[in-house]
């Protein structure tokens, strides 16, 4: 297979230890990561990764970077980032098959995730000029109050393999036109991607006289729990594992740091009885094998009205007897493999715990071998009848594992929606109005997301992202989630002769 995408972004030669720059630094006597594909299970580079010492220097210039930023107006800042979403633009496909490759999933949705990045540019853009504070009318005569939002600081981003440069840019351009720095510690799994993006911002960056320390990269897993301890990092904005998120939620507060978290998912789509079947067939079959089930707005669960559920799960096994697997690269295809033997052995162990719990298989799953597979890492999509209340039911597992499950009442099937830990993304298909709205009244979806007549992934970058219960209540990219990258501060001016106190206290001298 041809890499010739690598050598457009800048990687090529990235083997022999070339440093890419002082956004990151690298060393001899650092260890190094290994970027292995999961398309064909090769060896696609070494990476070195970064040291203690090598930290503090990241550090130190992000925070000689932010003294700088920080005093640029917020529209200049717009106006590099426009440049940076322009420069994405012209590096879309080479970027695009990068992801597919080093993170395995399809070439579309890896260019859709580029594309995500080009959007959240597009949309801070305008943001820059729309940081509002509100103005307030004091209780005292002439007297003006109103509050104002101003940089944070640094800004720690810590993201997943699953999207490894979309939710990094959620956080990075918003962040910037804020007037924060960033130190970004990708997944170890997808390093080049990480670097690449670093790249394409290095330009943008030198040709507009910015500091390099506004975005840095720092590659390796130690990185994390540096910045968690960190109090030079005001905001650690953290995607991953639910078992991960509680320690670094846990170990940023100690320091009342904050943090923004994006934990698990156990999406569910209820069927009603008033669905559209040929509507359901395209939400639900790619929410649950859309990246081979590894999104974090996968559907894990398909909830099901009684009446329609075995002519529902006809429809799914047809369906899911024309998926074809194989390399994410060629269009043909519809799933990818999963990233690592790992996660396979993860997928082959929630099957056998599923069917010890009472499970029964419709499609059956399992690894698939040959030639083109030599990876190890693809698995068949699989769907399983199973109830709610099984254990690994409740759990996220990060692969193409559908659970289907069967209700009478939409009170029911609510219940059963919100009857796990996570709380990340929902959604019904129906016709019936009064399903819909009661579905997204105060008595409906417990989740951060809930749509109706479409699947529970494919955000836009236009909503606030982010959930409930374990899955952290964070928020990013759009609406009102930039304040989070900022500081509020209330301001009162007394602008006349005397000084009267609040709530009319006297105080004579």
């Amino acid at each position: 297979m041809t890499l010739d995408f690598l050598k457009q972004l800048g990687i090529a030669d990235i083997n022999d230890g070339t440093s890419t720059g002082t956004l990151h630094f690298s060393s001899e006597e650092a260890n190094t990561t290994e970027s292995f594909s999961p398309v064909d299970g090769k060896l696609i580079a070494k990476v070195k990764c970064t040291t203690d010492s090598e930290y503090e220097k990241v550090v130190t210039k992000a925070q000689e970077a932010f003294i700088t930023w920080r005093k640029t107006p917020a529209p200049k800042r717009g106006e590099v980032v426009r440049q940076i979403g322009d420069k994405l633009r012209e590096n879309k496909e080479a970027l695009g098959k990068l992801v597919s490759y080093e993170m395995g999933k399809s070439l579309q949705e890896g260019l859709g995730e580029v594309q995500e990045m080009i959007d959240i540019c597009d949309f801070a853009v305008g943001l820059s000029r729309q940081l509002y504070g509100l103005t307030m009318h004091s209780e005292r005569p002439n007297h003006r109050m109103y509050e104002q939002y101003h940089p944070l600081g640094i800004v720690g981003i810590i993201s997943a393999f699953n999207f490894p440069v979309a939710v990094w840019s959620w956080n990075a351009a918003l962040a910037w036109v804020c007037g924060d720095v960033c130190i970004w510690k990708p997944s170890s799994k997808v390093p080049l991607c990480a670097i690449a993006c670093q790249n394409i911002i290095a330009d943008v960056l030198k040709k507009n006289n910015v500091p390099e320390g506004v975005s840095c990269l720092m590659i390796g897993n130690p990185i994390g729990d540096l910045m968690n301890n960190d109090k030079r990092v005001p905001l650690v904005s953290f995607t991953g594992s639910t078992r991960i998120g509680r320690h670094v939620s846990g170990t940023v507060a100690q320091r009342f740091g904050r943090t923004i978290l994006e934990l698990g998912g156990n999406n569910a789509i209820i069927v009603s009885e008033h669905a559209d079947l040929n509507m359901v067939l395209v939400g639900a079959v790619f929410g649950a094998v859309g990246t081979a089930g590894q999104r974090c707005t996968s559907t894990r669960r398909l909830i099901i009205h009684e009446s329609i559920y075995d002519k529902t799960l006809d429809v799914l096994k047809k369906a899911y007897s024309q998926l074809k697997i194989g390399n994410p690269l060629d269009s043909n295809n519809h799933v990818g493999p999963l990233i690592d033997k790992k996660a396979v052995e993860d997928y082959l162990s929630a099957i056998e715990k599923a069917k010890k719990e009472g499970g029964k298989i419709i499609v059956d799953g399992g690894v698939v071998l040959g030639d083109g597979y030599e990876s190890g890492c693809y698995v068949k999509p699989c769907i399983i009848e199973a109830k709610n209340e099984y254990h690994i039911v409740q759990e996220e597992t990060f692969a193409p594992i559908l659970y289907v499950l069967k209700y009478k009442t939409i009170d029911e099937a609510i219940d059963m929606q919100n009857g796990v830990p996570q709380g990340l993304s929902s959604s019904i298909f129906t016709n019936n109005m009064r399903e819909m709205e009661q579905f997204l009244s105060v008595n409906g979806s417990d989740c951060g997301i809930a749509n109706v007549n479409i699947g529970t992934s494919g955000a836009e970058i236009g909503g606030a992202f982010g959930g409930e219960k374990e899955t952290g209540g964070g928020r990013e990219s759009g609406s009102d989630a930039w304040k989070i990258y900022m500081r509020r501060q209330t301001n009162t001016i007394n602008y006349g002769k005397e000084l009267p106190l609040a709530q009319g206290i006297k105080f004579d001298i």
